[in-house]
C-alpha cells in the first residue's frame, strides 16, 4: 500500500473526534484534525520513520503529498520525518523546505521548521546568509525562524548573527515577531546573560515591550 495511504488509515482508525474539535478551535479553526495528540500520533507512525532513517535519500513526493492534507497530523509528520532524517539534509534542500514553509502557516509548524533550518546551520554556514537575507523578508513567518533558528545552540550561537537578525526586526509590531525577539535572546540569556543584558540596555529604546519583558525573565 501507498506510505501516504497507510499512514491516513491509521490515522483514521484512531481518529478522536471530539478531541479533533478541540485541537481545532485550538488552532483559530484554521485546520482539520484527527484529534490525535502528539505522543499518540508519533506512535502510529514510529516504525514507518524508523524503517525511512535506513535510507539516504529523502521521499519529496510523500511529503508533498502529506503537507497537501487537510489535516495538521500530516503537516506534523512532515516535520517528524524531517527531524528524523536530518542527517541526510543539506543547504540545497532548502528551497524544499521553504515550499512547505510557505504554505498553510501558523506557529506550530513555523516553530518546527525553525529546528529544522537550524540543524542544517550547524553543518553548513551558507545557513547564516541565509538567514540574514529571510530576517528582512516580507512574510513575518520566514523572518520569525531567521530570528529562532539558532534557539537551544547554547554556546554554539552565532552571537553576531543572532543581533543582526533581531536588529532587522526591531521596528516590527507583529506580536509573532516580537515574542520571537524575546524568546531568541531568553534563551542565550540561560548562557551568556551578560551579552543579552547589554543587548537589551542598548537597544531597549527600539525593542517592543513584549520583548524586553520575555528576554529579561532569566535576568
Amino acid at each position: 500500500m501507498d506510505k501516504y495511504l497507510k499512514i491516513k488509515k491509521a490515522f483514521e482508525k484512531n481518529q478522536d473526534i471530539q478531541k479533533a474539535i478541540q485541537m481545532s478551535e485550538y488552532m483559530r479553526n484554521l485546520f482539520a484534525f484527527y484529534g490525535l495528540q502528539t505522543p499518540e500520533r508519533r506512535a502510529l507512525y514510529k516504525d514507518f520513520l524508523k524503517n525511512e532513517k535506513k535510507h539516504s535519500k529523502i521521499d519529496w513526493a510523500f511529503l508533498d503529498k502529506c503537507y497537501e492534507d487537510e489535516h495538521r497530523e500530516f503537516q506534523y509528520l512532515v516535520i517528524d520525518y524531517l527531524a528524523a532524517m536530518k542527517k541526510n539534509l543539506s543547504y540545497e534542500d532548502v528551497p524544499e523546505i521553504l515550499k512547505y514553509i510557505k504554505a498553510k502557516q501558523w506557529w506550530d509548524t513555523i516553530d518546527g521548521f525553525h529546528r529544522i533550518i537550524g540543524d542544517i546551520g550547524l553543518k553548513d554556514s551558507r545557513i547564516d546568509d541565509l538567514m540574514l537575507k529571510w530576517s528582512k523578508d516580507k512574510d513575518f513567518w520566514v523572518r520569525r525562524i531567521a530570528i529562532d533558528h539558532q534557539l537551544l545552540r547554547k554556546e554554539k550561537i552565532n552571537k553576531e548573527l543572532l543581533s543582526k537578525i533581531i536588529l532587522n526586526n526591531l521596528d516590527s509590531d507583529e506580536f509573532f515577531i516580537n515574542k520571537a525577539i524575546g524568546w531568541s535572546l531568553r534563551d542565550f540569556s540561560k548562557t551568556n546573560p551578560r551579552w543579552v543584558r547589554d543587548f537589551i540596555k542598548k537597544h531597549k529604546d527600539k525593542m517592543d515591550k513584549l520583548s524586553v519583558k520575555e528576554a529579561s525573565k532569566y535576568l
